[in-house]
């Protein structure tokens, strides 16, 4: 293992590291090593032994849990350092923002080092995608670094290996470590250089995230954005893809702290269409705004593409559940005579499931609307005037999108992007038309707006949006004492006995984000719900108490200590999983 500093107990380097730990001393690596060879042959809850800190000079590691046998999850383990034993440039760990982008740079460098050497296969650490995320997997400050990561203790049957336990804590960690961590190296002048630029990207994202607010903007996508992906299942850039280029009309210009002058399209509220014939880019471009609500990594070709950060996509989700939902403004009068304002399903239609979602998303108090016509449910969008006469307003209890879509906008300032390829009635009530001609973006506004006029439709507005009844989880209890949280991809939550699918809500990208929600939405449920407070005062608070202790607090709703795979959620996504649950109960 290369050393890469000075010993930091002599300039008193680990002085804050006890504010985060309580585990008590156990020795030196040395120790370490001497104890695995010692326990070689035992049985398997031998391991135990090894539970404690461990001073490698270089860094400090802690064995805070080993798993039970080797078939049980891998034990938990986490790696301290300090910003100047690594050589760390200041303006890496100084602010927020520096420490959360340094803090994903350090995962990825760690992943991929133990992904280039299959003598690694022991040791893991939390999968990451294209965007720079907050990870319980990592923190960064001015005083100390911490890694957490998971090794499957080494056995034969439910016998210890002991010997191969201490090659993996003598030579393949440490040797994985030390190249993650080191930044003083002569050798380390470029890793230096792809931190920096790391960091620096993630510090332009915010900045252009925050000109969004100051400029009243939904969205923003710089011309030379590569926004194609390699393939429909991978979010890598599309090789020789057309960069984006704003229409004239829309073209605005940020300036941002490291990419300096930036110019590209702006989209201001309001209705915005996104046009054009089939695969000529619409559904790229909405993607790469509904995923504008993140930052990426250098290269990914969406790093100065930023999103209003509480947009929600919006898609029919047949079968999902629903829980006294007011979704009268859609859908009213049914045959049934159920009270559609306090609407509850368990096999929600795809129209219903759609009007749900809309509902939901305003009262967890999105801005913006993202929705794709291929993934909508046909009736909640569109009614033509043919079927509005042979199917009359009385026997049709579903009231179209089109009819709400400008009382939504003027009542409740809610902007929406859509996707529409194969109906011109939304040409009359959007603000704006974007046609996407070969993955080349035209603002045809103006001619939208003539050929509505010569070709006129008969309006079904309706004025204004009703205010929404408010919806009040109360609090249940969900498993007793046999209490079980688990998650699938990004698709599925487990609480308990009841499964939530999530595959719907798009915009949680990462597995790490499903965890935390799992953990959030059982919190609430078991904890901060009253029938008193609404759903995104719910999830606001949640926000709340992980801006204030990190994704460590999720602890307290019962993850485990010292959490390693979790990512950041967004509110309203939390809000999301929450309404469906299938036994929410609302006040």
């Amino acid at each position: 293992m290369r050393d890469y500093g000075n010993n930091p107990r002599k300039q008193g380097g680990r002085g804050d590291r006890r504010r985060f730990d309580d585990t008590p001393k156990k020795g030196t690596d040395r120790d370490l090593l001497k104890l695995l060879h010692s326990i070689d042959g035992s049985s398997y809850g031998a391991y135990k032994q090894a539970v404690g800190e461990w001073d490698y000079g270089s860094f400090v590691l802690y064995i805070d849990r080993i798993q039970a046998d080797p078939y049980a999850p891998p034990s938990s383990l986490r790696v301290v350092t300090w910003p100047d034993k690594m050589g760390l440039p200041e303006q890496t760990f100084t602010t927020g923002e520096q420490q959360t982008a340094t803090a994903d740079f350090l995962v990825r460098s760690l992943s991929k080092a133990l992904r280039a050497d299959k003598r690694f296969s022991s040791v893991s650490i939390v999968s990451v995608g294209q965007e720079i995320l907050e990870r319980s997997a990592a923190s960064v400050g001015p005083k100390q670094v911490e890694l957490r990561i998971q090794v499957s203790m080494p056995a034969r049957g439910r016998t210890v290996l002991g010997h191969q336990a201490a090659t993996i804590f003598d030579v393949e960690l440490p040797d994985a470590l030390g190249e993650t961590f080191d930044f003083l190296s002569t050798h380390a002048d470029g890793y230096r250089e792809r931190l920096l630029e790391h960091v620096h990207t993630y510090e332009d994202y915010c900045a252009l995230q925050r000109a969004l607010t100051d400029n009243n903007w939904t969205s923003f996508i710089a011309n030379e954005a590569i926004l194609a992906r390699k393939s429909g299942i991978s979010q890598l850039p599309m090789e020789d893809s057309v960069p984006f280029r704003s229409p004239e009309s829309l073209l605005r210009t940020v300036e941002l702290p490291h990419a300096g002058t930036v110019r590209g399209m702006a989209i201001e509220p309001g209705i915005t269409l996104i046009v054009g014939g089939g695969y000529h880019g619409k559904s790229t471009v909405l993607s790469a705004i509904q995923r504008g609500v993140y930052a990426h990594v250098p290269g990914d070709g969406r790093e100065l593409v930023a999103t209003l950060p509480a947009a929600m996509k919006i898609r029919a989700a047949d079968g999902r559940p629903v829980t006294k939902v007011d979704v009268s403004p859609f859908i009213n009068h049914l045959p049934t005579g159920s009270n559609t304002s306090r609407f509850s399903t368990q096999n929600a239609s795809g129209s219903t499931s759609q009007a749900a979602s809309i509902i939901e998303a305003l009262g967890a108090r999105s801005p913006l609307l993202l929705i794709d016509e291929d993934t909508s449910a046909t009736n909640l969008m569109i009614r033509d005037e043919r079927m509005r006469e042979l199917v009359v307003s009385s026997q049709e209890p579903i009231t179209p999108l089109i009819d709400r879509i400008r009382g939504l906008y003027e009542s409740d300032s809610v902007s929406l992007i859509l996707v529409m390829g194969g109906s011109g009635a939304y040409l009359d009530v959007a603000d704006r038309v974007l046609q996407m001609d070969s993955y080349r973006c035209e603002d045809v506004t103006e001619r939208a707006h003539k050929i509505a006029e010569e070709n006129p439709r008969e309006r079904t507005d309706i004025a204004g949006f009703p205010d929404l009844l408010p919806r009040c989880p109360t609090r249940i209890k969900t498993g007793g004492d046999r209490q079980k949280t688990k998650v699938s991809g990004t698709h599925s939550i487990g609480i308990d006995k009841q499964n939530i699918d999530v595959s719907d809500v798009e915009q949680v990208v990462e597995q790490g984000q499903t965890e935390a929600i799992a953990w959030a939405v059982r919190g609430i449920l078991q904890a901060l719900s009253d029938g008193e407070k609404t759903v995104a005062d719910l999830t606001e608070e949640v926000e709340a108490i992980l801006e204030k202790d990190g994704l460590d607090a999720l602890v307290r709703f019962g993850a485990r200590k010292y959490p390693a795979f979790l990512a950041r959620p967004r509110a309203v996504d939390i809000a999301a999983a929450l309404n469906r649950y299938r036994a929410l109960e609302i006040a």
